[in-house]
């Protein structure tokens, strides 16, 4: 097969690397353009890029994959299957159905739950137990198209958004390999998703990365998860904003009660405790402004 593959994000790089690996024909990738990044704002590529060009494959950037121009473009290769996964826009019905078997994608829920753009954060901060990857047939609505396959992986306490989204990449790629003949083809399934079961996986705003230390200490230690590496869960300590990376939940309060987002203990070694609406919170790692993360023990110290 002849595919045109889409994606943006880190979650994008197992798969692309496993067409490659598998000899399929992909004469060009379709990723965002550069943006500005870091202090300096210096144009930064998309993580998906270097991955593609390491691979020798030609890569290209629109602005939106709706114009007429880029979607020509595509039409000249003829393409047999376009396959998505994490590309940050919607496909036009015209790219969209384009292909001879039209378009896939990969999504990091088990559909119906968690469509939308954030459904690795959304999974670990509601407190799921379990997740998975849906391999589906794209539709005009968001992630609303029937399902081929999924895969389950539990969610263990000590996953962040980053090691799971690692692991469901690399899950997301072996279902599109496992899948790919089936497509090809025509075998493989149309499964419609459970209208009463879907929920939703909205971006993080960024007003959510701030800690409200009178939740339950569960609640904000699932963010703290949720949001790592990135954008971070945020604090602020005398004033200054305080990044925290990497916390543990205290089921009872130690020494002295305190309001929430107290300080209730300073140990030299396990570092600070805050208190929380119930429970309390033990910071492992935090950052503070314009320093490098470092443990709770040592910010204290300083």
């Amino acid at each position: 097969m002849k595919i045109i593959y889409f994606g943006t994000s880190p979650f994008a790089i197992p798969s692309l690397r496993a067409l490659v690996a598998h000899g399929y024909d992909i004469p060009v990738v379709v990723t965002q353009p550069d943006r500005p990044a870091g202090r300096g704002g210096k144009l930064a590529p998309p993580p998906l890029k270097p991955v593609a060009e390491a691979c020798n494959l030609p890569v290209v950037q629109p602005e939106s994959c709706a114009d007429p121009g880029f979607i020509k473009t595509i039409r000249e290769l003829e393409p047999d299957l376009n396959v998505v996964a994490a590309y940050g826009q919607f496909l036009p019905d015209a790219l969209r159905t384009l292909p001879r078997h039209e378009t896939v994608n990969l999504h990091g829920s088990l559909l119906p739950k968690y469509r939308g753009a954030a459904p690795i954060q959304r999974a670990l901060w509601q407190g799921e137990t379990t997740t998975g990857v849906c391999l589906m047939w794209m539709a005009r609505a968001m992630d609303a198209g029937d399902v081929i396959a999924c895969a389950e992986t539990p969610i263990t306490p000590e996953d962040t958004a980053g090691t799971l989204g690692e692991r469901l990449a690399l899950m997301a790629a072996e279902l599109l390999m496992a899948w790919l003949p089936e497509i090809d083809a025509g075998t493989a399934p149309h499964i419609p998703q459970n209208p009463d079961e879907v929920t939703y996986a909205p971006l993080i705003r960024k007003e959510e990365r701030q800690i409200d230390w009178t939740q339950p200490a569960d609640a904000i230690w699932r963010q703290i998860r949720a949001l790592m590496p990135t954008p971070v869960a945020m604090t602020a300590f005398r004033g200054q904003p305080l990044k925290v990376l990497e916390a543990t939940p205290v089921d009872e309060r130690p020494l002295s009660a305190g309001d929430p987002g107290t300080v209730v203990e300073v140990h030299p070694k396990s570092g600070i405790t805050v208190a929380a609406g119930a429970g309390a919170l033990r910071l492992h790692s935090v950052q503070p402004a314009g320093r490098s993360a470092m443990t709770s023990a040592d910010f204290a110290r300083g």
